[in-house]
């Protein structure tokens, strides 16, 4: 049986079916895409009001941002823009009060030069300029240890975390006790160590700064003929001196930048402890005053969390 069919009935209908599809699309098509730059345009404007508060903004101004209607999506991230403002608002701040302290303790020192540099050319005898001189060179060594802590403080007060490995505490305290030998020698200073076998998990030059500024300021301020006493045990390391030692109630003072206590013979910087505390912070590890032996003196003693360290075995 054979079926017959006409070709134009059915290129017609596929015309008709072509047209009702193209037109509704061909109509609706622009629509929906006008529609959807609408949508995103206004979905996006808490986007460009943050971009443009923070393109016309001050480098100074480190307030919150603060979008009209801000939606859920991206709250999380002004939050986070919030928070870094914040961060760099109190970095630049320490920043502004380090440079301020740093200018306030140097006017001191280089006016005493300019002083007694003065005095040294009016001198009338060979006696009274030479105690000028002395003077002079005296003055100039407080300087240079008053500006290299500030170096070293400036060094470690960005640092958030350190690079640290398996570091030889013994070794390293007895590498910087020989290097203060000859202060200790000048001053008459009987310096004694005695140290076990300890690996301490940190920054080994972090540690050496650590170590210099304990000791340093041990022999600084022990008076001509005293002792001063280094100890690394297992977990801690002691340094203990037979100096004027730090009243109880000044102890947790002494760790603020350019605190000095007053009546001392010796004048420091102010800022040797306060670079242990924060050499100790950046480790984990936490800082101890009490009395020395006898209940004289002063006894600085470094505690390392247990699992920072381990003895070494022989």
């Amino acid at each position: 049986m054979l079926v017959a069919e006409n070709h134009a009935v059915r290129d017609e209908l596929i015309g008709r079916i072509v047209w009702r599809l193209l037109i509704p699309a061909f109509f609706g098509l622009p629509l929906l895409g006008a529609w959807m730059w609408l949508a995103t345009r206004r979905g996006l404007q808490p986007l460009d009001a943050v971009a443009g508060q923070i393109a016309i903004r001050e480098p100074s101004r480190l307030h919150a941002l603060t979008p009209a209607e801000a939606p859920e999506e991206i709250r999380p991230l002004v939050e986070s823009i919030n928070h870094l403002f914040s961060r760099v608002e109190h970095t630049l701040e320490a920043e502004r009060r380090f440079t301020a302290d740093a200018a306030h303790e140097l006017r001191t020192p280089l006016a005493a030069l300019g002083i007694q540099a003065q005095v040294a050319l009016r001198a009338q005898d060979a006696e009274e300029r030479t105690h000028a001189i002395q003077q002079l060179q005296a003055g100039a060594d407080r300087a240079a240890r008053l500006v290299n802590q500030l170096l070293i403080l400036a060094r470690i007060d960005p640092e958030k975390g350190l690079h640290k490995q398996p570091v030889l505490l013994d070794h390293l305290t007895e590498e910087i006790c020989a290097a203060h030998g000859t202060m200790a020698l000048d001053k008459n200073i009987h310096l004694e160590l005695e140290t076990a076998a300890t690996v301490v998990s940190g920054n080994a030059d972090m540690l050496r700064i650590l170590l210099r500024n304990l000791i340093d300021n041990a022999i600084y301020y022990t008076p001509a003929g005293g002792r001063v006493n280094v100890q690394v045990a297992e977990n801690s390391l002691t340094v203990t001196d037979t100096g004027p030692g730090i009243p109880a109630h000044e102890r947790e003072q002494v760790f603020r930048r350019f605190y000095r206590l007053a009546g001392q013979e010796a004048q420091g910087s102010g800022l040797g402890l306060s670079i242990v505390a924060r050499i100790a912070e950046l480790h984990g590890a936490r800082v101890e005053l009490a009395d020395g032996d006898g209940g004289s003196g002063l006894m600085v003693r470094v505690l390392f969390s247990s699992h920072a360290t381990s003895p070494l075995q022989s």
